[in-house]
């Protein structure tokens, strides 16, 4: 959902280097850099990508696929589930609790050590990266509490230490709308956009949400075929297909 809107698909290696060249020399993968342990072994390496990243969110620009999901949300009820940790929905105008961030957001934050803090919002946090290095330079975030080294809320490779209270509260409240919406017999339209089945999160839960009592169009440029229950797949850009459909429902 959010190549569209300039940022990087980190699919396989050679598009994780196409967009971090520095870790092209280090041998290191979007699995080994996006894990817990660098924070314990080498914080300035693990800050320096999550920090990168999260500058990067910040200044990027919904594209206006978005604003046409927001525009069918304005006609019909609707809620986001999504495994993309860069906040773009609520960038775009979806409201917060409309949201659920099912692997957490790059605009939270959790203490390294749990000393009982709440994960908190990292709206106050700007890190200086080294482009050449990758390497965050400079203090590093830290826990309000305890002062521990703090990390992004998001849940990472072979993560035990993920604070899922913020995320959780976003899952029961999607999965009570779905409970209700079964329980007063209203059809549901599951739109799927860009979610494959390397990280199968988000698939596998449009495909339970849409197989009770709706439809499912999946949106995708590799993986498009729907092979369970009702619906149809369409095989091209989150942008280009969604402003077609749009086109589609207005005509």
């Amino acid at each position: 959902m959010g190549v569209d809107s300039g940022l990087p698909d980190f699919r396989g290696p050679e598009g994780f280097w196409r967009a971090y060249p520095p870790y092209r020399a280090l041998g290191l993968r979007f699995e080994e850099i996006a894990d817990p342990v660098h924070f314990a072994a080498d914080p300035e390496l693990a800050w320096g990508f999550y920090g990168h990243r999260l500058a990067l969110y910040r200044r990027t620009t919904p594209h206006d696929g978005f604003a046409v999901l927001l525009s069918w949300a304005a006609r019909r009820p609707t809620r986001v589930f999504t495994s993309n940790v860069d906040g773009q929905f609520q960038r775009a105008g979806f409201a917060e609790d409309l949201v659920a961030e099912c692997h957490g957001s790059v605009h939270y934050l959790q203490c390294t050590y749990d000393c009982g803090q709440p994960v908190w919002p990292a709206d106050d946090v700007t890190l200086d990266v080294d482009p050449a290095t990758m390497r965050a330079r400079g203090p590093l975030p830290a826990c309000p509490d305890c002062g521990s080294l703090a990390r992004p809320n998001i849940l990472m490779f072979g993560d035990v230490e993920w604070i899922a209270d913020r995320t959780a509260e976003q899952i029961r409240a999607h999965k009570g709308w779905l409970r209700q919406l079964r329980a007063d017999g209203v059809p549901l339209a599951v739109v799927e956009v860009g979610a494959g089945t390397a990280l199968p999160t988000v698939r596998r839960e449009a495909e339970l949400a849409s197989a009770a009592s709706g439809a499912l169009v999946r949106i995708n440029v590799r993986e498009p075929d729907v092979r369970h229950g009702r619906g149809v797949g369409i095989a091209g850009t989150a942008l280009d297909v969604l402003r077609s459909l749009d086109e589609h429902l207005g005509a």
